[in-house]
């Protein structure tokens, strides 16, 4: 079946896979995850999935497309730690660092979770546009560029591994999004697409002509950024990409048959399988006596239609209970109205990343609270959108609640900038309004925005105003203010380019506790907390 979608021609397998289907000359198997996201409670199911996969389809091989890290309390307990032991028992035979991976990158400690759970993996990690080599934590973990015998724990740009007596080439590569919305610190990423061109060369230098892409790059995410359609298109020789990054379920493989010319194109097969283990992917694809794809089958099978594997569930329960005992404490502060975090995407006019929210102005708040005890001569603080993930419930409030809503342990950072470049923070925090942003900025009480959305990007912010010395003053261009903000958002994350170029010049500077805790202070402060939208921020297209 064929169809047109956004200028491409795609080839689109449908039905369940059948034995008879695999006859013709040589068939690869794969089996994938992607985006994991710290739902380690998930594994004992997509075990009993896997088992009952290699009995259906045979052999295969097994990869994750990354972001294993972040999004729950099991990774904020245990780092990753858990994660791997779980896929150490599936036997993966590679993983693609995601974004989320770098969340953790400390401008001091570097990499020092993520060096620990490569060092725990019993498979190779690569990345072929990920260069590890000036991060002292990983100088251990340095692999050649393409191995035909990779050691588990080692990065490298691609392997060489045997499936039924062929040898199949792959390589990695992640989102170069990872600057602006992680922290990588000195792992750099580079052009996905001259990275994805040079291992194909090498491969087929090696006499490889079955070449599989394991990315982390998104099916058709931001196309500055690249994405998997892309690759395919505009790289000629990658077979097959697995891919993560855009949490995209397709349920049986893409196969595009054109480029983006809508010229004729050797066929490239795509899979993806949604988010969270939800799903086990099975992409079967088949080659002739030249390496060329012949046709593809696939599908994604619930893991939640699964019983739990007895044995993983046996380990997964110490993970559990240690989560479940730091989940359920109760922090000693209550809200009093409920704090919602909306969403465009879940049908909210309102967005945490387009709007002000009484959630975003609690944590701009404690964060605020937090700095002046450093620094008293702290004037605001801002706080990414793309950082605040859930709303808070009425009640008494939890660890768990607060890890939700704040599940990337970024430490708070004091940073010196002038009003000009306050000014600039704002207009890059403005740029995307009203459509979503997570570099919209939730700003602390004693600010005053009022910005127009219908003007030109750049020209948005009408007047900023910010409490010196008790009075509402506007922003002064040639004085010098101290801000606070988290570390990711003070290094530039989210395009904040300004705020970067104050952490280059040495005036940012990392203290206090990580966010959730800050938080959490300041609740335990207030006791009963009733926070409400307060008019701090304005777009006067919206009046």
């Amino acid at each position: 079946m064929r169809f047109i979608s956004h200028g491409i021609a795609l080839g689109i397998v449908t039905g369940l896979l059948t034995t008879s289907a695999y006859a013709a000359p040589y068939t690869l198997t794969i089996f994938h995850t992607n985006d994991l996201h710290g739902r380690t409670d998930h594994y004992p199911q997509l075990i009993t999935t896997l088992a009952e996969a290699r009995k259906r389809f045979g052999d295969g091989l097994l990869l994750d497309a990354g972001d294993i890290f972040s999004g729950t309390l099991y990774f904020t307990e245990h780092r990753g730690q858990d994660a791997v032991k779980f896929m150490n028992l599936m036997g993966y035979d590679a993983f693609v660092p995601g974004n989320h991976e770098f969340d953790l990158g400390d401008p001091e400690k570097g990499h020092k979770a993520l060096a620990a759970f490569f060092a725990a993996a019993d498979f190779p990690i690569l990345g072929a546009n990920l260069d590890f080599s000036t991060s002292e934590e990983f100088a251990d973990q340095l692999g050649e560029s393409i191995s035909v015998e990779p050691q588990p724990g080692h990065l490298y740009d691609g392997i060489v591994v045997e499936h039924a007596g062929q040898r199949i080439g792959i390589f990695g590569l992640s989102t170069p999004s990872s600057n602006t919305v992680s922290s990588p610190g000195n792992v750099t990423i580079s052009d996905y697409r001259e990275a994805a061109e040079a291992m194909v060369a090498e491969f087929e230098a090696q006499g490889i002509d079955k070449i599989v892409a394991l990315t982390h790059m998104g099916y058709d995410s931001d196309p500055s950024m690249g994405n998997d359609l892309l690759l395919a298109q505009h790289v000629e020789g990658v077979d097959v990409i697995i891919g993560g990054h855009s949490h995209t379920r397709l349920e049986t493989p893409v196969m595009l048959i054109e480029n983006d010319r809508g010229e004729p194109m050797a066929p490239a097969v795509i899979g993806q399988a949604g988010e969270y283990g939800q799903y086990l992917g099975v992409v079967q694809v088949t080659f002739d006596d030249n390496g060329n794809v012949l046709e593809a089958n696939g599908e994604l099978l619930a893991t939640d239609e699964r019983e739990p594997d007895a044995d993983a569930a046996a380990l997964l329960a110490p993970y559990t209970a240690k989560i479940e005992e730091v989940r359920d404490t109760l922090v000693g502060a209550r809200v009093v109205s409920a704090l919602p975090n909306p969403r465009h995407g879940n049908g909210d006019e309102q967005s945490v990343r387009a709007d002000e929210t009484a959630l975003g102005n609690l944590i701009a708040d404690g964060q605020l609270e937090a700095a002046r005890r450093v620094e008293p001569k702290t004037v605001l603080a801002i706080q990414n959108s793309g950082g605040i993930r859930e709303p808070i419930a009425q009640g008494d409030v939890s660890v768990g609640e607060l890890v939700a809503v704040q599940p990337f342990g970024n430490r708070l950072a004091l940073v010196r900038v002038t009003g000009a470049e306050l000014l600039e923070t704002f207009e890059i925090g403005l740029a995307n309004a009203p459509i979503e942003s997570g570099g919209f900025l939730q700003v602390s009480n004693g600010i005053e925005l009022v910005y127009d959305s219908r003007q030109p990007v750049g020209k948005r912010v009408v007047s900023l105003k910010v409490t010196q010395d008790g009075t509402l003053q506007p922003v002064d261009p040639e004085h010098t203010y101290i801000i606070a903000t988290n570390h990711f958002t003070a290094a530039g994350g989210d395009s904040h380019i300004a705020l970067e170029a104050a952490y280059e010049d040495g005036r940012s500077t990392i203290v206090g506790n990580t966010d959730w805790e800050m938080l959490r202070d300041y609740m335990v402060s207030l006791g009963d907390v009733d926070y409400q939208v307060e008019g701090r921020i304005v777009d006067l297209a919206k009046q």
